[in-house]
This record gives structure tokens, C-alpha cells and sequence, in this order.
């Protein structure tokens, strides 16, 4: 505590993660804080979604135990500390918490002397609400059709992009670019890998920094999928990879098809798999599947992992490998990021454990196959509602992951199917309020 009160530090952003993958949490004195690391910062348990947890007794109480190494000043919050916290009930591990979930996979994987890498690719938009509560893109002389790399863009937002580098590189990120995605008001900013646990924790803070970030700038850091039709949406791509003991590449083989190993093509093969079932957590939300359609772009351009595929730098793929690791292509921003990774890693490992047969390598443009009317192969679910069916009787997955999580998700998923299910949008007006 003595070095954080040298550094000006009076109070600690306690943060968790919710079932939706929103970061949550309160403030507390930093004299509190040797108690939020040993018991925890008490939130009520039923006031947070997925939880799972009762209005009374001792598992009433929701605790978010404070990781010590996690202890960062907020650049953007002159005085505060940010804490990630483990969630804890009746002194418990909470078998709810989406963070103790991915633990969990990564202490099975460390009983094979296994350490699993992740590099996350954030995309997000730029936008804002008019007078009338419409949303749009923050900048409006953004309107290239072809906005990607548009370097007039970043000379119009530059204050917010300066701004995420001095503030994400204060908290110890390793930035490497920044650049305009393939959408209007979409960008795209990288950072170095990590360990699974670490990048995830680090994901959470890049999106606490880019909401802060933006509001400061008159605009809203956005992570829904897909906001605008007829252009790209954002996803969320992990890079994956595996290493041993001895810091050997378990998935990488030089000389192997693809440039994977045995190990690596029965990776891919659990992801192939268990795709349908995965969508649900890696794309969690009805917007998810605007994202993944194999619609047109304004761009000219979509990279939509629609089909359930493997090829050697191929992004019409669900699977890309590159560099001797695997480009996970499924996950959006809208994921619970701890969660995605924990599915993706249990159905890898899956994979490699039943000795699943490699994929068939797939060496074509799947857009131009798809535009000539060739047969197709098998597609991704097309709404949340198949994605949360094929959930539901993935029963080897969802033992993986946790039954208590997916009983929670399924839950609180399906209800956000229904309430859609029952809107009226516009387009359903126009096509048929008096066309019959």
C-alpha cells in the first residue's frame, strides 16, 4: 500500500466481469484494500446478471477477491488504482464467475506442463446519439467506401487515438499499431500477446480505457458486432497458441501441413467440431449474426468466418492458420472475453484429447466459390437462437466450460432471443404494412 499511496493513490476500482463480459465494480479507500485481497469487495450477488446467486444466506454475497498483481494507477482516473478481482461466494471459488471459469481450463492445462498463448485483436466503432436518439458514427466526414487505412480519419480523431497510446501504454501495454478498419468509424488497435489469463484481464482494461477515452472525446467506444448494414462488422480474433515445459511450440510444425503439428491440426479439429456451440459464447449477442452473413459490403470487401473451415492464411475462414499458430475468427466484441477463451481452449483440447482427424485444408476464396454457385461447406448457425440450441446439446462442451455457467448463459440468453423475437422493426413495416 506504501507505494501506491507514494504515487498519490487514495482509491481502489474494484472490477469484475459480468455473465455479458461488462466490466463492473465499485470504489473502495485504499486502507481497504489488504481486506478486498483477503475476504473481497462485497457486491449483492443477485444484482449482477449471471451470477446465479440467492437473495439470502451465505452465498447472498458476491465477493470480488482483488488480484494484487493486477494493482494499476488509471491514468484517466488521477488517484485510482484498478484491481481485477476473482469472484468468490460462501468462500468459495464461484463456479459462475467467468474469470474462475477460464482458470479452471488453465489448471488443466497446466497438468500437462502446457502454457496457452493468446493475442487479441480489438475492433470497435466510433460513435454517437443526435437530438433525436438515432445512432451513427462520431465522425461524420467519415464516408470513404472504402475507409480502410484512411489516414484523413485518423488526422480527425487523432486526440482519442494519442490519447489510448498514453494511456494504454502507461498501464503497460506493448502497443504495436493502430490503423482505420474496413468500416466506417471502425478502427483497429493491437498490443502484444500473452498468457490466456493475462490478455484476457488486459482486454478488459483496454475496454475501460476506450470507453473513458471516448465519452472524454464527445463519442462512444462501441462493441456492438455490427452497427451499420452494408458494411463490415468488428470482430474480435484471437491468435492461439500453445507451448510446453520447456517453452517448445506445441501446435507449430514447420515441416506440417499448414505449418501445424499433429497437436495443431487436432486443435483445429475441436474448434471445427464444436463451432456451432462455440458461436454462442464467442458471439453472444442477436447482432452477432448480422456480423456473421455472407452479405455484401459497401467496402467490396467482407472477411465474414461464415464457414466452418481451415486454410493457411485464408480469412474467409473460420479457422486461419498463420506463422505456425491458429487465428481463432469466431469471437466478436460483444463476447465475455473470459469465457470465449475458456470454450475455445476446452473444445481445442477436446480435439487433441479424442485425436479428432485433421480438417480438410481449404485453398480457395470462399466468397468467390460461394459467388459461382458451387457447393458449399457447412455453415456457422444463422441467429443466436440455433447458436444457443447447439449449446444446449453440446453436452461434452458445456461439461468443460462448467454446467453452472452454461445453465446461467442458456438462461439469460435465450430471454434476450425472446424479447427480440417479439420486436417489430422497421424493415417489417415497410416490406409488409401494406403490401398485402
Amino acid at each position: 500500500m506504501g507505494a501506491l499511496r507514494a504515487q498519490g493513490i487514495h482509491s481502489i476500482l474494484t472490477t469484475f466481469t459480468d455473465l455479458h463480459g461488462v466490466p463492473k465494480g465499485k470504489l473502495v479507500p485504499l486502507e481497504a484494500l489488504p481486506d478486498a485481497v483477503a475476504t473481497g469487495a462485497g457486491f449483492a450477488g443477485p444484482s449482477i446478471w449471471g451470477t446465479g446467486l440467492p437473495r439470502m444466506g451465505a452465498r447472498g454475497e458476491y465477493f470480488g477477491r482483488v488480484v494484487p498483481e493486477s494493482l494499476r494507477p488509471l491514468p484517466f482516473m488521477p488517484g485510482v488504482a484498478h484491481a481485477v478481482c476473482d469472484g468468490f461466494a460462501g468462500g468459495e471459488p464461484l463456479d459462475t464467475c467467468s474469470r474462475q471459469l477460464l482458470k479452471h481450463q488453465l489448471n488443466r492445462l497446466r497438468e500437462r506442463g502446457w502454457t496457452f498463448h493468446v493475442g487479441i485483436e480489438p475492433e470497435f466503432f466510433l460513435m454517437k446519439q443526435d437530438p433525436q436518439g438515432r445512432w451513427g458514427v462520431a465522425d461524420a466526414q467519415d464516408q470513404l467506401d472504402k475507409p480502410s487505412y484512411d489516414l484523413k480519419a485518423i488526422h480527425r480523431n487523432f486526440g482519442f487515438l494519442d490519447d489510448m497510446r498514453r494511456h494504454l501504454s502507461a498501464l503497460g501495454f506493448e502497443l504495436q499499431q493502430m490503423d482505420h478498419e474496413d468500416a466506417i468509424g471502425q478502427y483497429e488497435i493491437n498490443y502484444r500477446h500473452d498468457e490466456a489469463l493475462a490478455a484476457a484481464d488486459r482486454y478488459q482494461l483496454f475496454k475501460l480505457t476506450a470507453h473513458a477515452v471516448a465519452q472524454q472525446h464527445g463519442a462512444t467506444f462501441s462493441c456492438m458486432p455490427k452497427p451499420l448494414a452494408g458494411a463490415p462488422g468488428s470482430g474480435l480474433h484471437f491468435h492461439v497458441s500453445l507451448t510446453d515445459a520447456q517453452g517448445r511450440p506445441v501446435m507449430a510444425d514447420p515441416a506440417g501441413a499448414l505449418g501445424l503439428s499433429t497437436a495443431g491440426h487436432q486443435f483445429a479439429a475441436g474448434l471445427i467440431h464444436h463451432a456451432d456451440a462455440l458461436a454462442a459464447l464467442c458471439a453472444p449477442t442477436v447482432n452477432s449474426y448480422k456480423r456473421l452473413a455472407s452479405s455484401a459490403s459497401a467496402s467490396g470487401t467482407t472477411w465474414s468466418p461464415v464457414w466452418k473451415t481451415v486454410g493457411d492464411n485464408n480469412r474467409t475462414c473460420l479457422v486461419r492458420t498463420v506463422a505456425g499458430r491458429i487465428e481463432w475468427r469466431l469471437p466478436d466484441p460483444s463476447c465475455n472475453v473470459y469465457a470465449a477463451l475458456a470454450a475455445t481452449l476446452a473444445a481445442g483440447l477436446d480435439g487433441i484429447d479424442r485425436e479428432l482427424p485433421a480438417p480438410d485444408a481449404c485453398d480457395e476464396d470462399l466468397y468467390q466459390r460461394q459467388a459461382s454457385g458451387q457447393p458449399m461447406p457447412p455453415h456457422l448457425p444463422r441467429d443466436l437462437h440455433d447458436a444457443l440450441a447447439a449449446l444446449r446439446s453440446d453436452a461434452i462442451l458445456c461439461d468443460d466450460i462448467g454446467t453452472a455457467f452454461c445453465e446461467q448463459f442458456l438462461k439469460l440468453k435465450q430471454a434476450e432471443w425472446d424479447a427480440y423475437a417479439q420486436q417489430v422493426s422497421d424493415w417489417e413495416l415497410k416490406s409488409y404494412a401494406d403490401g398485402f
